[in-house]
């Protein structure tokens, strides 16, 4: 670990000396691309973070927000999102399970109670070796993890891409929950004198450099050069440390705190003292440790899992320790808030001693060069029999079941789950509220490969469709910004295009993006991974029922949100996976005029008792979601020979985003519903046949459940 030459004169100047060995080691981290976003920050300000919901927005360990409720106290929900790219690519399982224990801790650290998961992965392609092997190695972790914290993974995505070979990406969001607003913490100190008492597991010396690591490309031996930067997680521990913690909340014991995550105590109880506009006198030799004759930079910047650094009055230390005693948690008093420098000491010798917000904020941020994608112009495979196409775009990984993946996750622990893993969006009972949180979490890299702005605005409004389709009003966002090396202009230049797509479509939604993460230099020998945007959404609706993907086979289907195809828009297939599994090139689809109106009217339409069925229409497009709509006792014939200036390809695999099939008994109260707002094309009836009839240019396709099954099953019977 070492300063640039650029960053060192500054701290010399600001300092007055050289830095010492530890100071140099903590400002490389803590001005590293992860923790200081010196490339990103200059885009964020695009993001709409405010609203009447929104209680705390960015820049805290997770964002809070207030829900509808019809009790007599208010009640939050916390939203975060992290990522845990490289260290899942070195080793897979550990990666993704500690990226798993710091998001909820963050979720602790705000006074909540983790109450859901999301993970968003992206790996390289299913058919190579090693994709295989991270994508079991993390989704291991993953389970293993949350099955053991007893916090249920409700939904997610996983993709795959060839440019996540040699840089696969592992994105985890979580939801917390706070039932009385008292309970609310914060990261920012309050008050000269109160000490700093850290709680959790023993400090080791695993995770070194953790956030500088996460901050350049991955070389090629990383997965042997870079383990000691990955940490070991321990989710017992974590479960202890989940109910310690909300002991020490009960008993209104806190008056901050942070977890530990990258760059270690040093990142945590600095920025804690910076956001307090405070200081802070730490002896490092105070920490509790498991490793003997570590340094002083090794207690500042290891990334040992499973701690809290807590800002406590004086009189209820003691308290502090009982609780910490109780759960078997190490605890230790490592110093006190102060209104001078931040200043740690070791053994008595001061090694750091700089303004908090110096350590915060001092680094310059990067002015780079960024190059307008090129739009990518039509150029479609020929002669693809429809037949061949519907079985390779249903059969393909990206599109088929991922029910080998969800179903190693306990969704239904803590008795939540209304909808669970497999529908659009999974829905939450939040009772203490008697409220429903639906929560959608994802994104598709062919989208934002193709068309980096116009795949984010799809992206923001699939997840918006995806809990809309369900009943829920789009409530709040975080997002996970995923990138490569921001040094290559044309890089540089997609990520700014997802940020602006993203930022755009959130704001026309009125959906505050709260809080997120920048996950930069995801490059390796293999080239950069796509600009990939990661949007966790939730939305909220009145009680816990929702209209299932199923069809019940009992009403007409309706195609709600097309474009007119009788109009001047041509449909496209730019971005799908019918052109990532036969070769071409087209525009990506333009998005719908009032997106808006469109999800506001689906959340009405979808709590009509009418309403039987619905299923948002994006990745694979239209013969994907139908063919998932399918059921051994229900299924549908379907119509497609609408007029259309587009080919009978880009009609049945367009995805286009802001679509939803719906099954209903009312077809004119949905006609009308919509009237102002976007097209609605009568597909066709659903009935108890099991089977999926389309008649589209002259063909007649035709696939019953089993077979469809047969189709989708491919990730499990591949690695079964």
């Amino acid at each position: 670990m070492s300063l640039s030459d650029a960053d060192r004169e500054l701290v010399v100047a600001e300092l007055g000396r050289e830095p010492t060995r530890a100071e140099a080691a903590l400002f490389e981290n803590l001005w590293s691309e992860h923790c200081a976003y010196r490339s990103s920050w200059p885009l964020l300000g695009a993001f709409d973070s405010e609203g009447d919901q929104v209680v705390v927005g960015p820049g805290d360990d997770a964002a809070v927000v207030s829900i509808p409720s019809d009790a007599d106290d208010d009640t939050y929900v916390t939203l975060g999102i992290e990522s845990h790219n490289h260290p899942s690519y070195v080793d897979p399982f550990d990666g993704a399970a500690t990226g798993v224990g710091g998001i909820v801790r963050d979720t602790l650290s705000m006074g909540a109670y983790p109450i859901a998961l999301a993970d968003s992965l992206y790996f390289g392609d299913f058919d190579r070796e090693h994709s295989r092997y991270l994508f079991e190695g993390v989704v291991e972790g993953i389970s293993h993890y949350g099955n053991c914290i007893g916090v249920p993974t409700v939904t997610g995505s996983t993709v795959f891409h060839d440019d996540y070979e040699g840089n696969p990406l592992v994105n985890v969001a979580c939801v917390g929950l706070i039932d009385d607003p008292d309970r609310l913490v914060t990261a920012e100190a309050q008050e000269p004198g109160n000490k700093l008492v850290l709680v959790g597991n023993s400090t080791g010396r695993d995770g070194l450099g953790g956030a500088s690591f996460a901050s350049e490309d991955l070389a090629e031996d990383a997965e042997t050069e870079d383990r000691p930067a990955v940490q070991v997680g321990d989710p017992y521990t974590e479960k202890l440390l989940i109910e310690a913690n909300e002991q020490l909340i009960d008993e209104r014991l806190l008056e901050s705190a942070r977890d530990l995550g990258a760059a270690g105590l040093g990142g945590a109880a600095s920025e804690m003292v910076e956001k307090g506009g405070l200081g802070a006198n730490i002896e490092l030799t105070n920490v509790h440790e498991r490793e003997p004759n570590m340094n002083a930079m090794e207690y500042l910047l290891a990334e040992s899992q499973e701690r809290m650094c807590y800002e406590v009055r004086p009189e209820n230390v003691e308290r502090v320790h009982e609780i910490a005693d109780r759960y078997d948690l190490g605890s230790s008093v490592i110093g006190e808030v102060t209104d001078g420098n931040f200043v740690c000491t070791f053994d008595g010798e001061v090694v750091v001693d700089a303004p908090a917000e110096f350590l915060g904020d001092g680094a310059p941020y990067n002015d780079l060069p960024a190059e307008e994608p090129v739009e990518q112009e039509r150029d479609l495979p020929e002669d693809v029999d429809l037949a061949e196409a519907f079985e390779a775009v249903v059969g393909s990984p990206n599109t088929a079941s991922k029910e080998w993946v969800y179903r190693q996750y306990d969704h239904e622990v803590q008795v939540r789950t209304a909808m669970a893993p497999g529908d659009d969006a999974a829905l939450m009972a939040i009772r203490e509220a008697e409220t429903g949180l639906a929560f959608s979490s994802g994104a598709d890299p062919n989208w934002t490969d193709a068309a980096p702005y116009e795949g984010a605005r799809a992206v923001a409004l699939e997840n918006a469709t995806n809990v809309a389709a369900k009943g829920a009003r789009p409530h709040a966002a975080v997002d996970c910004l995923n990138g490569g090396n921001p040094e290559k202009p044309d890089v540089y230049g997609g990520f700014k295009g997802i940020v602006d797509g993203l930022a755009e479509m959130c704001s026309t939604l009125d959906v505050p993006v709260v809080g997120g993460n920048v996950s930069l230099y995801n490059d390796s020998v293999s080239g950069p991974i796509p600009p990939t945007p990661t949007l966790a959404l939730v939305g909220v609706k009145d009680g816990y029922e929702a209209p299932p993907t199923s069809l019940e086979g009992e009403g007409e289907l309706l195609l709600v949100g097309a474009r007119s195809l009788e109009g001047d828009a041509e449909a496209r297939l730019g971005g799908s996976e019918y052109l990532a599994q036969f070769g071409g090139t087209d525009r990506f689809p333009e998005s719908l005029a009032d997106p808006d109106a469109f999800v506001d009217t689906l959340v009405d339409v979808a709590n009509e008792e009418t309403t039987l069925a619905t299923h948002d229409v994006s990745h694979g497009g239209l013969a994907v979601t139908l063919a998932e709509m399918v059921t051994a006792e229900a299924g549908a014939s379907v119509d497609l020979d609408a007029p259309t200036k587009g080919s009978p390809e880009a009609l049945l695999f367009g995805e286009q985003a802001g679509r939803v099939v719906i099954e209903t008994t009312d077809p004119r109260g949905v006609r009308e519903a919509f009237d102002s707002v976007t097209p609605v094309y009568e597909l066709g009836d659903a009935d108890d046949s099991g089977t999926l009839d389309v008649a589209l240019d002259d063909a007649d396709l035709s696939y019953d459940a089993a077979e469809i099954a047969d189709l989708r099953d491919v990730i499990e019977r591949e690695l079964d």
